[in-house]
């Protein structure tokens, strides 16, 4: 178990310790952890810090509490959200929780639909690298059918963004450490249409007309430029937003 230290709040190691454990997949969804007494001998810490620390977790959407039994790693119907798989990509050098995995279904150079060619700023009948993928968890099966798209001209010094393996930490990542390039924020949007045949077949949606949640991503470096722009298509059962308010206020 690693040392308090002072310059950060108590609660706050705790909670970052377990939440890196959930983040890497080493706790897994539906896993008991340990409770305020038992966090409080680990830590030789109170029993309010303990709390804090566990409060911290639950109000992230980590964990959930059960009465009279305990807390536990959240199910995690949400759609993967790109933040959690930047912060596993700089901590632990892979995007994917423990027991996830992607399949790369094709890597290639391509003309850039209008949108993509818009989104990324690049001129009049530019070229584009378009990743396609499946990402499949153990538990559930296929859970994303996703395209990243990137400038063409990165292929010269990133040559594995055209091959059909995967890149471990990601191609974000990886574009940074080719270029020197390092992303600074995202842009999200999120819509709700029918899949596509082939979504339905990468996802097993069964029957037709299937909805679909649809993320759209975009990355943008230092300079404001867009680095990456990637779509994620998630079934059904995967919401994407959650908020907690008062209807009393």
């Amino acid at each position: 178990m690693p040392e308090i230290q002072e310059a950060v709040p108590k609660y706050l190691q705790i909670a970052n310790f377990i939440k890196n454990e959930i983040v890497r997949g080493d706790r897994k969804p539906g896993e008991e952890i340990p409770s305020e007494r038992q966090i409080a001998l680990e830590w030789s810490v109170a029993r309010p810090t303990a709390a804090k620390a566990l409060n911290a977790l639950r109000v992230q959407g980590l964990v959930e509490s059960r009465q009279g039994s305990g807390t536990y790693v959240r199910d995690p119907q949400a759609a993967i959200r790109a933040r959690e798989r930047y912060q596993r990509a700089r901590k632990f050098g892979r995007i994917h929780a423990t027991g996830d995995y992607a399949e790369i279904k094709s890597a290639e150079v391509v003309d850039a639909p209008d949108y993509v060619r818009e989104t990324l700023a690049l001129k009049e009948n530019a070229r584009v690298v378009r990743r396609q993928r499946v990402t499949f968890s153990t538990v559930d099966g296929p859970v994303e059918s996703s395209v990243s798209w990137l400038d063409a001209n990165l292929v010269e010094v990133a040559p594995r963004l055209v091959k059909t393996e995967r890149i471990k930490n990601g191609t974000v990542r990886y574009v940074e450490e080719v270029t020197g390039r390092n992303a600074a924020y995202a842009r999200d949007q999120v819509a709700a249409r029918l899949a596509t045949d082939e979504e339905a077949r990468d996802l097993n949606l069964g029957g037709e007309g299937s909805a679909v949640l649809v993320y759209r991503h975009t990355v943008y470096d230092t300079a404001d430029q867009p680095l990456e722009f990637a779509e994620a298509v998630y079934p059904p059962n995967r919401w994407t937003f959650e908020q907690k308010y008062s209807v009393t206020e």
